[in-house]
């Protein structure tokens, strides 16, 4: 690889600002904070602001080497549609004051690069007046896309509907996409123009490394623990109550971590489940990557970071997708199962008895496929490189 670019910028180094309007769960705002952390390392002379509404420990502290612009919370409602969080306002109301918000601080920070994650023109396009302000003042704006987004025809379809091919082409410079090719191409699944295919550079995986198991959840008595997960854990419940009661009476131990969304009743209830049955609830985790790596398996959902970080964990994984409102989960945990990656349960079959003897069988064959088997495994098949090589990127865009 090449030594990283002298980026020359008057009145010190590179500006770089991140969106990720994260409405549910957490994962666009990790990705863009684990590519960040990534190019800080490959220019570390830039200035990065992440614009995002997760709140989160990942996003604060003294170590964080970004700056973050905490935006009103949005939420995801059951059908697809956004509004606030918290905010008792109209929803036209809270948009209009995340993309003020946006605006001003393109103007104030002046980014060399805009890097925006997933949706071109942010959700319900409150990103739109900051994209005309960033390309008036002559600065490059990049979109990046996870490597998977939907069943083809409901993508093609929604492109259609949002004009997404319009709005690349008019904002953006280049596609980052954050996956392989091999595993899912999108020119050929959503049927993306030539015009707009020419614009895509292929990033590999994006997922920090992991650091070490948090102080006292080493496993030293051998008797196994299983890590169950949803992400931010607005959703999931099912996952984790099916869990829970397959732990009861179990060889393995059983954690739950909820998430930091998890409602309130729906956290009680887990947690009284946990009393009767035996096994434990958290409500969130610092750091999963971490936490995952002092577990003998992980039940989990199919999120791109979930799934990622528990393969270069080389916990041995089994996952539960979710299949609504969109499919992108369960297109991932298919084509991860059928390159032996993890073990699948199919949403639909979602019962106690079929998560106890899905992680039965993968406890089993972890006493024979070690943790390193499992990641030289997962190395060998995919891409994982994908933060740097994304940074690299925004790094030649200045």
């Amino acid at each position: 690889m090449h030594a990283p670019p002298q980026l020359a910028i008057a009145g010190g180094g590179p500006r770089i600002m991140f969106y990720a309007h994260d409405g549910q769960g957490l994962g666009h705002s990790r990705r863009n904070l684990a590519i960040a952390r990534a190019l800080v390392h490959v220019e570390p002379r830039a200035s990065v602001l992440l614009a995002s509404s997760v709140e989160h420990p990942l996003l604060a502290g003294p170590d964080l080497p970004i700056d973050v612009l905490r935006l009103p919370g949005i939420r995801k409602r059951p059908k697809g549609s956004y509004g606030a969080r918290r905010l008792q306002l109209p929803d036209d109301d809270v948009f209009a004051l995340r993309a003020e918000l946006l605006t001003a601080a393109v103007r104030s920070f002046r980014p060399d690069v805009l890097v925006v994650d997933r949706h071109p023109l942010g959700i319900r396009g409150e990103l739109e007046p900051a994209l005309q302000a960033h390309r008036a003042r002559g600065g490059r704006a990049l979109l990046g896309l996870r490597d998977i987004l939907d069943e083809p025809t409901r993508v093609r379809s929604e492109w259609a509907r949002t004009g997404m091919d319009a709005a690349i082409a008019e904002f953006y410079q280049q596609i980052l996409v954050y996956g392989c090719r091999e595993i899912l191409d999108p020119v050929s699944e959503y049927a993306i123009p030539a015009e707009i295919a020419s614009m895509i550079r292929f990033c590999g995986y994006v997922v920090e490394q992991p650091g070490s198991p948090p102080a006292g959840r080493a496993n030293t008595d051998r008797r196994p623990t299983v890590l169950a997960t949803v992400g931010g854990g607005e959703d999931g419940f099912a996952v984790l109550e099916a869990f829970l009661k397959a732990s009861e009476g179990a060889w393995w131990d059983a954690l739950v971590v909820a998430g930091p969304h998890c409602p309130a009743d729906r956290l009680e209830t887990l947690r009284s489940t946990a009393e009767i049955l035996g096994g434990e609830v958290i409500h969130a985790a610092r750091d999963l990557p971490a936490l995952l790596l002092s577990t003998d398996a992980v039940v989990c959902m199919g999120g791109y970071n979930t799934l990622l970080e528990a393969l270069v964990s080389g916990v041995a994984t089994v996952c539960v997708p979710r299949s609504e409102p969109r499919t992108e989960q369960l297109i991932r945990a298919r084509a991860f199962e059928k390159r032996r990656l993890l073990r699948m349960v199919e949403p639909k079959h979602i019962t106690a008895a079929e998560v106890r003897q899905t992680v039965d069988h993968a406890l089993a064959e972890a006493v024979v496929v070690t943790r390193k088997d499992r990641v030289r495994h997962a190395r060998q098949v995919l891409n994982l490189g994908g933060a740097r090589r994304a940074a690299w990127s925004v790094a030649e865009a200045v």
